[in-house]
């Protein structure tokens, strides 16, 4: 009763599926990795804390960085001169 075999894992999948739709899918897996990740650069962050050595400054390990905002411009019209 250990480990999964092959119909167990197909069944697992048609189930996750039909519940959450194949859209989505891709997008559920993303978060649940970008977590995980972030989860793993924390614990790193509390180990190197405990030990007392900072021997390289910490970086962020999102991805999903806020890129500076740009003023929206509005497009031209014809006969119109721009400020």
């Amino acid at each position: 009763m250990g480990s999964l075999g092959g119909w167990e894992i197909l069944i697992i999948l048609g189930v996750l599926v039909l519940l959450f739709g194949a859209k989505r899918l891709p997008d559920m897996a993303r978060s649940v990795g970008q977590s995980a990740r972030v989860f793993k650069g924390e614990m790193k962050g509390l180990r190197d804390d405990e030990k007392g050595t900072d021997k390289a400054p910490r970086t962020d390990v999102r991805t999903d960085k806020v890129e500076e905002s740009h003023p929206v411009s509005r497009p031209e019209t014809p006969g119109s001169t721009a400020p």
